[in-house]
């Protein structure tokens, strides 16, 4: 018995359908009579459809699915399909170039959605409404700043990087009473490792270290 190894097989177009289906494909477009290729072509995508059962019966889906099987055919299939065969142009154009965002940001940590709300908080008029929002956004900042910088998040920090921002138009006048750290780090579900497991990591590795060094 010979043996077939996928080395040495033609590679597959669409990989996420198995070889199987790609041998359905291809048996299809030998088929001479019309009538037998369609009802296998629709045999063929009922079980491409039947890999994604939550979706073979949106549209959209089967639309996607019968440009596949004319994909997998090298566009050689001669079918009766409910939706316009594709070109094969359209699958080998090259994607437009997305432009990258050249703004800059001031602070990494806090990143440019913050700069944003910081920037339409300070056109209010208003300087109590400034005032309210001013703490609320401190708030936001220490929330983000505590993902990165957990154990350096200072009150009076934030409100500076606050007031310099908003070119001095948003002030928190009392920093002591933005959230405290380990109520953010509660909601954000963060683990904290106390100074005390710390040390008995840094023991451990020291010992582990001279054991090592003994042994060898």
């Amino acid at each position: 018995m010979k043996i077939s190894y996928n080395s040495q097989r033609p590679d597959l177009i669409l990989p996420e359908y198995g070889r199987g289906i790609h041998n359905m494909v291809h048996h299809a477009t030998t088929i001479e009579d019309r009538e037998e290729r369609n009802r296998c072509v629709k045999a063929i995508i009922s079980t491409m459809g039947n890999l994604f059962p939550l979706l073979r019966d949106v549209d959209d889906f089967r639309h996607k699915l019968w440009d596949h099987i004319h994909i997998m055919s090298d566009f050689k299939l001669d079918v009766d399909s409910p939706y316009p065969k594709p070109a094969r142009e359209t699958f080998q154009e090259k994607p437009k170039r997305l432009k990258y965002p050249q703004s800059k940001i001031r602070f990494g940590h806090y990143g440019k959605t913050i700069e944003r709300i910081i920037k339409d908080a300070s056109l209010e008029d208003d300087a109590e409404k400034r005032k309210q929002m001013a703490v609320g956004i401190a708030n936001l900042m220490k929330r983000t700043y505590v993902v990165w910088h957990q154990n350096s998040a200072k009150d009076e920090v934030i409100a500076n990087d606050l007031k310099m921002l908003s070119e001095g138009r948003l002030v928190v006048e009392n920093p002591e009473i933005l959230a405290p750290v380990n109520h953010i780090v509660a909601q954000l579900g963060i683990v904290q490792e106390s100074n005390q497991n710390r040390g008995k990591k840094r023991t451990n590795n020291n010992r582990n270290k001279m054991r090592h060094q003994k042994r060898n």
